[in-house]
């Protein structure tokens, strides 16, 4: 299947992978990583060689006619090892990629629509094989889990969770379908990291033969440390609200020109999540690592220049140049501090009892009545226990993704709510966070990271394949 074809499957997904904080800020999304929270650190926005750790996000679906239309008479289209993929399955999933495709706009021409359909049916095909693997070896994902899942589209839609409901409602879409939909992804992500993520080694010749790959290619880039205010313009915004959107960046950018500290101007004015919390810092990368729009608008600039308001689709950008390094040296980052409490799930203890617990102890922790480094040595079930909790200093991208995407929303001392991941259910406290530069072991165990998720896709692949080569499929002729 060609890489075009690819994305329009993958685009049919009610809960995809991406990353939401990236795309509003015009960042690069990247591929999510798998790794377990005491494994070798992985890459991250550091690193020339390596791409960032992604935070796995799921997407608000898009409504379409389909959904919101009267059912016409179904059919049965094919049978997936006994279980039937219905016609109206297919033109569901069918309206919302050609939704997305005209949302996206750009120059490409649209696929024929009988190449998209070819395209969906084989995706949801696969999709059932592997939900039915799921089930056939115990995979279960609990409503606890579903609810951590529906909280976070709603906080990654700029939404509250009754907000986020409403909405469904408004636009036509039933929401135990939509939770439904986010178990499936759920159990799809659970059946991949078991079959697939766990099995991926990478040895120190394969880093090897990385770096030598990579030797004199566009990798070895200068790097940019960039400051950003982005001053977000709503979706399908009217001329007036863009034009105060507009003066809002204007003034941020006349502040900062004028010599106002840009971290107090990034917490006062911006958008986006760093603005607020780590004063609008990007952090030292390559160029290519960059939106094109930010490098094009900051390559004449010297360190402490500003640029801006810049218009992207997420909105106007106000960017100021805090460091330039020459290729070559050695990268910046910001590391984290943290400990956590870790209890595995299993028939003896479910996700929502295991959440619970867990509850009781943040709120135990939060009222004085007791010590976080106390409950994770008695009863924490991770290597880390006797260290009451303690990870150490951790680069970007060492935990696995839910884990990281909950410990970046903290500040120094908060504790998390309990958080589901593949190894059951944590409570996280952060205990601290300091930049610090990477010595050669460091940023050869990052780029290990980026053979880890090279192979990752080429054995997913494989696996899918052999998945769907196994699996009894039946097509059926549309009714006469």
């Amino acid at each position: 299947m060609n890489h075009r074809v690819m994305t329009l499957a993958l685009a049919a997904s009610l809960a995809c992978l991406a990353s939401q904080g990236a795309a509003a800020q015009g960042l690069r999304p990247s591929s999510g990583t798998s790794k377990g929270l005491a494994q070798q650190p992985a890459a991250a926005a550091a690193t020339p060689a390596a791409k960032p750790a992604a935070k796995p996000t799921l997407a608000l679906p898009t409504p379409s006619a389909a959904d919101t239309g009267p059912r016409s008479a179904d059919y049965i289209v094919a049978i997936v090892n006994s279980e039937p993929v219905t016609n109206y399955e297919v033109r569901s999933r069918i309206a919302r990629v050609e939704q997305q495709l005209a949302q996206q706009g750009g120059n490409a021409p649209t696929p024929p629509r009988e190449l998209i359909a070819r395209e969906v049916l084989e995706r949801i095909i696969l999709e059932k094989a592997q939900l039915q693997l799921a089930r056939e070896t115990g995979i279960r994902a609990d409503d606890y889990a579903v609810n951590q899942a529906e909280a976070a589209v709603a906080q990654q839609n700029g939404l509250t969770v009754s907000e986020l409901q409403r909405r469904l409602v408004s636009e036509g879409l039933n929401r135990d379908r939509f939770r439904e939909e986010l178990r499936n992804q759920l159990l799809m992500q659970r059946v991949r990291e078991r079959e697939v993520d766990a099995k991926v080694k990478v040895s120190d010749l394969d880093i090897d033969q990385f770096i030598r790959e990579q030797q004199g290619t566009e990798v070895s880039a200068a790097e940019i440390n960039l400051a950003h205010v982005l001053v977000r313009v709503p979706e399908d915004a009217s001329p007036a609200v863009v034009a105060e959107r507009q003066a809002r960046a204007q003034q941020a950018a006349d502040k900062a020109r004028a010599g106002e500290d840009f971290a107090k101007v990034a917490q006062e004015y911006s958008d986006a999540p760093e603005g607020r919390r780590d004063g609008g810092l990007l952090g030292l990368r390559p160029t290519d690592r960059y939106p094109e729009l930010f490098v094009t608008s900051t390559q004449a600039l010297a360190v402490g220049g500003i640029a801006g308001p810049v218009r992207s689709p997420a909105g106007f950008h106000v960017l100021k140049v805090v460091e330039r390094s020459a290729a070559g040296s050695g990268p910046t980052v910001v590391q984290t501090n943290a400990r956590h409490i870790l209890l595995r799930t299993g028939p003896q203890l479910t996700e929502a009892a295991a959440a619970a617990r867990l509850s009781d102890y943040r709120r135990r922790i939060q009222a004085g009545q007791a010590d976080f480094a106390t409950l994770a040595r008695e009863h924490s079930q991770d290597g880390s226990a006797k260290q009451g909790g303690d990870l150490g200093w951790a680069n970007p991208g060492r935990y696995v993704p839910e884990f990281e995407q909950a410990l970046s929303a903290l500040r120094p001392g908060e504790i998390s709510e309990p958080l589901v991941s593949r190894f059951g259910v944590h409570l996280i406290q952060l205990v601290d966070r300091r930049e610090a530069k990477l010595n050669q072991r460091e940023q050869r165990d990052m780029m290990r990271d980026a053979v880890r998720e090279k192979k990752l896709d080429e054995a997913y692949a494989t696996w899918a394949q052999e998945l769907r080569g196994r699996a009894y499929v039946e097509y059926r002729e549309p009714p006469q």
